[in-house]
C-alpha cells in the first residue's frame, strides 16, 4: 500500500513536470486559459460526478427490504473501514461489475449490477465491496481528478498550439519560433500526459485489490472474484449504452480494449489476482 501512494505521489510529480514543461514553451497566458477551463470541468465532474455516473448507467436505489444482505455487509466493511456506510446503487444490467463513486467518504455511494449479485457468491461479493469501499476510504476520486485536471490542462494546450500552428500565431518571445518544441507540445507532451493518467489509474486499482483483502483479512475472494468477472467481460463484453470514459470507474474493464498494458486503465486481472494471492496476513 505505501508503494503505491508513493508511485501515485511520483507519477503525480511526472504529470506537473511536463505541465511546467509545456508552460516554458507556450507562456504562462496559455496555461492560465487552459487551466480555468479545464479546472471548470473537472470541479463540476468531481462535486457531481456520482449523479452523472449514476444517471447514465440508470442505477437506482436498492432497497434495504429487497437487498438486505447487501445493505448489511457493506455496513459492517465500511465500519471495519472507519468510513460512513455509503449509500447503495443497483444498475438493471446483465454485465457483472461494480463501481465506487463521490467526491469524498461523506457522500460516496457504491454501484452494483444485478448480474454481478447473480453470478458470483457471497464471499466473493464480499471482495468486491471490500475494492469498492477502499477506492473510497483511498479517495481515489479525488486522486483521478487531480490526475486528469493535470493531463487535461497539458491536452488543452497543445490543442491551442495546433490551432495557433495553422494560423501562424505560435510565437515566444524571447527565442521566437520553436519548432522542435511546438513538434514536442504537440505530439509527444499530450500522449505521455495520458500514459501517466492511466498509469495513475492501474496504481490506484492495485492499492485498492491490496486494500480491501486487508480489509477481509484474505485476498482469495477478491482474487476469485476478479477471475471470473474478467471472463464475464471478455465473453460479454459492453456494447450498448456504454461510456467508455467510465471504464477506469469500473472493477474490471466491461469494454473490450486495453490489449496494451501502457493504454489500459487496468492492470492485467492475471497480475491482480498473482499479487492478492501472495499477500501476507
Amino acid at each position: 500500500m505505501f508503494k503505491a501512494q508513493i508511485k501515485t505521489f511520483l507519477l503525480l510529480a511526472v504529470l506537473t513536470a511536463l505541465l511546467l514543461g509545456i508552460g516554458s514553451i507556450w507562456g504562462n497566458y496559455g496555461l492560465v486559459i487552459a487551466g480555468i477551463f479545464v479546472l471548470l470541468m473537472n470541479f463540476c465532474s468531481y462535486f457531481w460526478s456520482d449523479k452523472i455516473v449514476l444517471f447514465m448507467y440508470k442505477a437506482k436505489p436498492a432497497p434495504k427490504s429487497e437487498y438486505s444482505w447487501l445493505h448489511k455487509v457493506t455496513e459492517e466493511l465500511a465500519k471495519k473501514a472507519g468510513i460512513p456506510k455509503p449509500k447503495i446503487f443497483i444498475i438493471p444490467s446483465e454485465i457483472s461489475n461494480a463501481f465506487a463513486t463521490g467526491r469524498n467518504p461523506k457522500h460516496a455511494t457504491v454501484a452494483v449490477t444485478s448480474g454481478i449479485l447473480k453470478n458470483l457468491d457471497r464471499e466473493e461479493l464480499k471482495g468486491v465491496l471490500s475494492h469498492e469501499l477502499s477506492h473510497v476510504k483511498n479517495r481515489d476520486i479525488l486522486i483521478m481528478t487531480v490526475a486528469a485536471t493535470i493531463a487535461g490542462v497539458i491536452s488543452y494546450v497543445a490543442s491551442m498550439a495546433r490551432f495557433a500552428a495553422i494560423f501562424g500565431g505560435m510565437r515566444n518571445d524571447n527565442k521566437g519560433n520553436n519548432i522542435v518544441g511546438l513538434l514536442l507540445l504537440m505530439i509527444v507532451a499530450p500522449i505521455a500526459a495520458m500514459l501517466v493518467q492511466l498509469a495513475i489509474s492501474r496504481t490506484r486499482e492495485y492499492a485498492a485489490d491490496e486494500s480491501g483483502a486487508k480489509l477481509m483479512g484474505d485476498g482469495k475472494p477478491l482474487a476469485s472474484a476478479l477471475l471470473k468477472l474478467e471472463t464475464m467481460a471478455r465473453q460479454k463484453p459492453v456494447r450498448a449504452n456504454g461510456h467508455e470514459a467510465t471504464a477506469h470507474m469500473f472493477i474490471v474493464n466491461p469494454f473490450r480494449g486495453g490489449f496494451i498494458s501502457l493504454f489500459s486503465t487496468h492492470p492485467s486481472v492475471q497480475l491482480r489476482v498473482e499479487k492478492l494471492r501472495n499477500l501476507k496476513f
